[in-house]
């Protein structure tokens, strides 16, 4: 049985180099396997580090036969195997660290009215892509989050569904007890829960614990969705009498919901009231290129460079997902399920991305919908020139030809920046783009040679 940490490395270094030979694949190897390392031994279950989550997956889920039967090759003994991230192992010796030291390990909250009440420790500062429509919400958090008082209490953040508000409470919260109070009693909960609550306790289905009371302990209470609590008048009176006490006191409030204060109907006047006299922000639409931002840090995070998909991928995620960052996750997720037999290739390609969102988006005729890629190709074919002599660097008649259509088709169809045009075909200048552009948008006013292919072009490109 191996016991100490010398015996687990050799052990798991025999592991891996049997693994790379059964493999016979070394991408695969690098991507899934490399890094990785046995940490501990808890009974008869090896655990087992992985690099980052999408390793975790895999090799937990495809591999762990192999890696279980390959151990068994060089121990008598029969192991199971837990595959765990680096950061899940790091959160759990610190809570064991803290406990052990003596320090106070703030856990979730357990009480009469609240099962799960505390922060998510995934959502913090470092993982929120800011963009133009949303920085003013990021840095009233960021404010709040790093100082004390009753400046900007309450902050109040408002956006549609889906754009990052529950990020930002989750942020703040985290952000407090990395820097300021690290013990603080911290409340999070979706409004849904305050009504649930609520009625538990009139109904005496909880202990003898008042709600209000309970409140009375709290340091930060972040509430989500407050539109909820419209038409609930008795609810309403119990959150106004919890909330004067908190602000009284100084505690810190923020608060989150789809619409801005004045435009809450259904909400007693005092209340709203209350809530207009803190800070009002609100997170405007989801632009495109903060989109490929975050798809690039939410690939990062899963061990993923941004430069394993086409660039197109990104874009094309980024342009059906742009109104929502929610969706814009959960094709995220899609994608990763999707190429999990595929990270180990060279690139991922549109054609595996328009698979995997395919049901998300709606069906067959994503396969239909125009690409940059789409356009480069159709032109391509109708030139008899191959995509990568449009995106090259020879500047022959024909070739330049193809090339200027291909700009103009692509600005006319996508409306993309002229920057991201130039990067597709190979990194022109944005000047150059508009430059090709305008010779054919000059050219169509008199040559119809030209208006007859760009008809024809746009008439494939529609099929």
């Amino acid at each position: 049985m191996v016991t100490t940490l010398s015996e687990m490395t050799k052990l798991w270094d025999k592991t891996l180099k049997r693994i790379k030979e059964t493999l016979n694949d070394n991408r695969t190897f690098d991507y899934f396997f490399a890094n990785s390392y046995i940490d501990d031994r808890e009974g008869d279950t090896l655990i087992i580090v992985a690099a980052h989550d999408v390793a975790k997956a895999v090799m937990q889920d495809k591999y762990s036969e192999l890696i279980v039967d390959t151990i068994s090759e060089f121990v008598e003994d029969i192991y199971k195997i837990r595959v765990v991230t680096e950061a899940e192992l790091s959160a759990k010796k610190e809570e064991r660290r803290r406990s052990d030291f003596g320090t106070p390990v703030v856990k979730k909250e357990s009480s009469p009215f609240f099962e799960d009440a505390d922060v998510d420790p995934k959502h913090t500062f470092d993982n929120f892509v800011v963009g133009d429509f949303n920085k003013d919400a990021h840095k009233a958090a960021l404010y709040v989050a790093r100082n004390g008082g009753n400046l900007f209490n309450p902050l109040f953040i408002y956006s549609n569904s889906g754009l990052g508000k529950t990020h930002l409470l989750h942020a703040i919260g985290n952000e407090i007890r990395a820097t300021r109070m690290p013990n603080a009693k911290i409340l999070y909960i979706n409004t849904q829960d305050f009504v649930e609550a609520y009625i538990k306790f009139v109904r005496a289905e909880t202990d003898s614990q008042s709600l209000k009371e309970y409140f009375k302990t709290i340091d930060v209470l972040l509430l989500d969705d407050v539109q909820i609590m419209a038409g609930k008048v008795k609810t309403q009176e119990m959150f106004f009498s919890i909330y004067q006490d908190l602000i009284n006191k100084g505690k810190r409030i923020i608060i989150t919901s789809d619409r801005q204060p004045s435009e809450l109907k259904g909400l007693e006047d005092r209340l709203v009231t209350r809530f207009s006299k803190g800070l009002t922000v609100r997170i405007g639409e989801l632009d495109k290129e903060t989109c490929v931002e975050i798809l690039k840090l939410k690939f990062k995070e899963n061990g993923l460079p941004a430069e394993k998909f086409d660039e197109n991928v990104l874009y094309f995620i980024a342009e059906k997902f742009s109104h929502n960052v929610r969706e814009l996750e959960g094709a995220v997720e899609s994608l990763l399920f999707s190429c999990l037999d595929l990270l180990s290739e060279e690139k991922i390609t549109m054609d595996v991305a328009i698979k995997a969102v395919s049901s998300i988006i709606g069906g067959k005729d994503v396969a239909n919908q125009l690409s940059e890629q789409k356009i480069i190709n159709v032109v391509a074919d109708y030139y008899n020139l191959t995509p990568s002599q449009i995106t090259g660097k020879v500047r022959t008649g024909q070739i330049s030809l193809a090339r200027h259509v291909s700009m103009y088709l692509i600005r006319k169809h996508l409306d993309i920046p002229l920057k991201r045009i130039g990067d597709m075909f190979g990194g022109k200048d944005h000047t150059t783009v508009m430059s090709g552009i305008s010779k054919v948008d000059k050219e169509l006013k008199t040559n119809k040679q030209l208006q007859d292919a760009i008809a024809e072009l746009e008439k494939r490109l529609s099929e």
